[in-house]
């Protein structure tokens, strides 16, 4: 492309590769071959899905984790249709996602449907590629509204459009941004994302609708919400910070805030490991909080919302945080704040730098090891109770089944420590959640804001491509793996040395549990056995069966090595007792 013609396929993926995408997920088709293959040339990696919905949740997992824009590149027509849940998930979790999918505009064509309008139900931003003129304008505009808006952006590529050439004041301005004109433009109007990544809030941890105009950080401004704040934190007796994935990347600051005002640690679920380590973590808390976890933020007299906006689940719909407990949220977005319940104080920043400026505004030094909610007492008894593992449970092994409460406990002594999980959605979904432990922040990926499953196997998948430095464990029920099965020859194909940990209960349990105590019939939702080892065999998987504890060594000798094939835990569990978060779940459809 250096010297000859240009068309708008070629300059769109220059043009992206010259911003900084370094990653692309997809299928191709006529529609996106040359603009697939213009990413390649230009050095952005390529991975090929095997459905197009495994791409967009490999993309959007990519970008969680790494902190990048990813791009998803798609077929007209049903190509995009195909992503649609995966987009949808993305959308709703604010995830910098560009996806570039080719359009049919001729009325005649049998691809053609109004590809802006689907952007627009599933919550992303369209937009398209207009001419051969406007092409660096267009794609760059749309890289940035993915990036500084952190959200899923819908690049339309008509067909037409694609094949025209560019004028050539339009190549050349493609090649000063290849020559690196783009990076040096993005530095001086303030746009390359810091070196630890982007902080974006993740599955719920933002909304779209209006905050209210009276809300106090709108009355107040920031400096005099930021006061108000200190003020609040400097009168509590027993407060929690409550992180969410917009305080991704500020964890030192928040754990010297707290060090200040006595606060134990707590985090939405998407935010899973963020405090892992600290003697004042809580883990998670919400709807799979562990009970002192929940009797703890429940006792707080104030809480505060760090890039989280306090959904039904991270509040258990409200319940959790007393009637009484002040409440404020601080958020970089505006619009977050107050969406999914009233708060006392909202605070428009920053997470980082909101906890350094409010930290500064402190009077005084911390009063020694036991102030705020803090004391030796209560540091003894987290340590002692405040993991699932810890709680004592009646072990329902047996009959050829394994608990999975055993099952995960015995899978998080095992597996080595330095690991990033991926959970799929469904009635085994706690379990691996709240039963296995990761190292930190970015040891953890919860494609759950559209509550879909089958996307925890291509989570996998992306979460594994931006963190290769760690062991991927995908942790999936039967029915969310075989809907997604085919991926697995993706994981195979790349090479890649996963554990998926395959929670088999022969149905659909969320759906047994919640209409079988009425005597509802439930063939519908039940299915015979299905020999998930030997499949994953067919596909290139090491595989083992899991029925009891001892059926684990299997899975201890894998993990010596060589690693050189993705392993199935093919775990047959016990299914009589529903999980704890199930009936609250079913609350909030």
């Amino acid at each position: 492309m250096s010297g000859g013609p240009m068309n708008v396929a070629e300059a769109v993926g220059a043009v992206l590769a010259s911003l900084g995408v370094r990653t692309a997920f997809g299928v191709v088709g006529s529609g996106n071959f040359h603009v697939t293959n213009a990413l390649t040339e230009h050095g952005v990696r390529y991975v090929a899905a095997r459905h197009e919905g495994g791409a967009a949740t490999m993309a959007d997992a990519y970008a969680r984790m790494s902190g990048t824009v990813a791009v998803l590149t798609v077929h007209q027509g049903p190509g995009l249709t195909n992503a649609l849940t995966g987009i949808t998930e993305a959308a709703k979790s604010r995830t910098p996602l560009l996806v570039l999918a080719a359009e049919a505009t001729s009325p005649r064509s049998n691809f053609r449907i109004d590809q802006a309008a689907l952007a627009a139900a599933v919550g992303a931003h369209g937009t398209r590629v207009g001419s051969a003129e406007t092409v660096v304008d267009d794609t760059v505009m749309a890289y940035l509204a993915a990036l500084l808006g952190r959200r899923t952006v819908l690049l339309n590529l008509p067909l037409d459009v694609q094949a025209e050439e560019l004028p050539d004041d339009v190549v050349h301005a493609v090649q000063e941004l290849r020559a690196g004109g783009g990076s040096r433009r993005q530095e001086a109007a303030g746009l390359v994302p810091p070196p630890w990544g982007l902080t974006f809030p993740g599955a719920g941890e933002s909304g779209s609708d209006e905050a209210e105009s009276s809300s106090p950080a709108e009355r107040s401004g920031a400096s005099g919400a930021m006061a108000e704040l200190a003020a609040l934190l400097a009168a509590a007796e027993r407060p929690v910070f409550l992180a969410g994935r917009g305080a991704r990347g500020s964890r030192k600051e928040l754990e010297a805030l707290g060090e200040r005002v006595g606060a134990l640690f707590a985090t939405s679920a998407v935010a899973k490991g963020h405090f892992h380590g600290s003697p004042w973590d809580l883990d998670v808390s919400g709807g799979f909080a562990s009970p002192l976890t929940a009797e703890l933020v429940g006792a707080a007299d104030l809480v505060v919302g760090w890039g989280c906006s306090f959904t039904m689940w991270t509040t258990r719909h409200g319940t959790l945080i007393g009637p009484d407990t002040k409440v404020v949220q601080v958020d970089i977005d505006a619009d977050a704040i107050g969406v999914n319940r009233p708060v006392d104080l909202g605070v428009v920043g920053d997470v980082r730098e909101t906890a350094r400026a409010v930290r500064d505004l402190l009077p005084g030094e911390a009063s020694g090891p036991e102030h705020g909610y803090r004391s030796r007492e209560l540091e003894a008894r987290i340590a002692r109770e405040v993991r699932w593992r810890d709680v004592p449970y009646q072990d329902l092994s047996g009959e050829g089944r394994i608990d999975p409460r055993t099952l995960s406990i015995e899978l998080d002594d095992l597996l080595p420590e330095e690991r990033v999980v991926s959970v799929d959605s469904g009635n085994f979904m706690g379990y691996p959640t709240m039963f296995l432990s990761v190292p930190d922040g970015s040891g953890f990926c919860f494609t759950q804001a559209f509550q879909s499953v089958g996307l925890g196997l291509a989570t996998a998948v992306g979460a594994a491509l931006a963190r290769p430095d760690r062991l991927p464990v995908a942790a999936l029920g039967d029915g969310g793996l075989l809907m997604s099965v085919g991926e697995l020859e993706t994981v195979v194909r790349l090479g890649l040395p996963m554990v998926a940990v395959v929670y088999d209960d022969q149905g659909y349990g969320a759906e047994v549990h919640h209409f079988g105590p009425d005597g509802f019939p439930l063939d519908t939702v039940r299915f015979p056995p299905a020999d998930i080892a030997e499949i994953a065999r067919g596909f290139g998987c090491d595989a083992v069966t899991v029925g009891e504890r001892a059926d684990l060594g299997d899975v201890a000798e894998w993990l010596k090595g060589p690693r050189d094939k993705p392993l199935v835990i093919h775990a047959k569990v016990t299914a009589d007792k529903a999980s704890w978060w199930l009936e609250e779940a079913f609350r909030g459809h």
